[in-house]
């Protein structure tokens, strides 16, 4: 499995955009993943950064390279 770092750099050259560590545990959530639960997080029902839904598509190609979905 990829790191959060793999996958931001990945997006990064792929894409040309940045990515937050909350985008990639709000994705891999969704595609039934366990996501890293980050220290700071307030409450693990909500999210105050979810992923923008532009960002979910790049994302998700992101997670089929690196063999994680």
């Amino acid at each position: 499995m990829a790191t959060y770092k793999e996958i931001q750099e990945y997006v990064k050259k792929k894409y040309g955009f940045s990515v937050k560590t909350c985008w990639i545990a709000h994705v891999k959530e969704m595609c039934g993943l366990s996501p890293r639960i980050a220290p700071n997080r307030h409450s693990r029902n909500s999210r105050k950064n979810p992923c923008p839904v532009e960002k979910i598509g790049p994302i998700k190609d992101t997670f089929n390279h690196f063999g994680m979905i």
